[in-house]
């Protein structure tokens, strides 16, 4: 059976190193323990993928020495992978070319800042790349960039040259998939929750208020930690 890898890009949550917009805003502690409930809602959401599919959840991770960190926040049936390099271009390559080899049939990579990621654009991606053909499936984020990338051939060009962490990313990503004939499948528009201002969407998207964003994953982590957390003054 063919089995697809879908890999979390995602550092291990440290007071301090972690979420560090939101830290600014809502403190250390409480950003760190946030980004935990985002990695668990993500791999909820990549556990809900049906099992027919065929399919295995990775955390892709920074830094080296935080394996504990990364088996304590996801399942037991996930894997680990160490990122490969600081910059962002290498560690997706690197993922991708590190999941192929090892005889996944296709690789989703997906951030681990969207906790609401809904499991039916996981379930699409896989089924496109499954078509015959070779494709990039790409999901754009709201700020730009993109919370998901799917490939089932290494293209080193999708990575090289990008201004990361800019409203171009996912723009500039379709470009260089242009530039080698690579056809490319767009999913729905998401979000990440870096700053205040997408907390608040997560906020009103978990209380039923949000006329952008709907459908999404349960959530359930950072629900119960926004509801019964500290007060983080937004």
């Amino acid at each position: 059976m063919s089995v697809a890898a879908i890999g979390i890009i995602c550092k291990a949550p440290q007071p301090g190193r972690s979420k560090t917009r939101l830290a600014a805003a809502i403190g250390e502690v409480a950003a760190s323990e946030l980004s935990a409930c985002f990695l668990r809602d993500v791999a909820a959401s990549i556990e809900a993928v049906p099992d027919t599919l065929g399919k295995r959840g990775y955390g892709v991770y920074a830094p080296a020495g935080a394996e504990h960190i990364m088996r304590q926040l996801l399942p037991a049936s996930f894997g680990l992978l160490l990122q490969a390099g600081d910059d962002l271009g290498p560690v997706l390559h690197g993922a991708t070319c590190a999941f192929l080899d090892t005889g996944h049939d296709a690789v989703l990579l997906v951030n681990g800042d969207s906790p609401t990621l809904p499991p039916g654009l996981l379930t699409q991606a896989v089924e496109t790349l499954r078509e015959p053909g070779d494709r990039m499936v790409l999901g754009p984020a709201s700020d730009g960039g993109y919370y998901l990338i799917g490939l089932k051939r290494p293209h080193p060009h999708l990575f090289t040259g990008i201004a990361w962490g800019t409203g171009t990313v996912a723009r500039s990503t379709c470009e260089r998939a242009a530039e080698i004939g690579l056809a490319t499948a767009m999913l729905p528009e998401w979000y990440d929750v870096d700053d205040v201002q997408t907390l608040r969407w997560l906020q009103d998207e978990l209380a039923g208020r949000s006329t952008r964003f709907r459908d999404g994953g349960r959530a359930a982590a950072s629900r119960a930690f926004l509801e019964a957390g500290p007060q983080i003054g937004l």
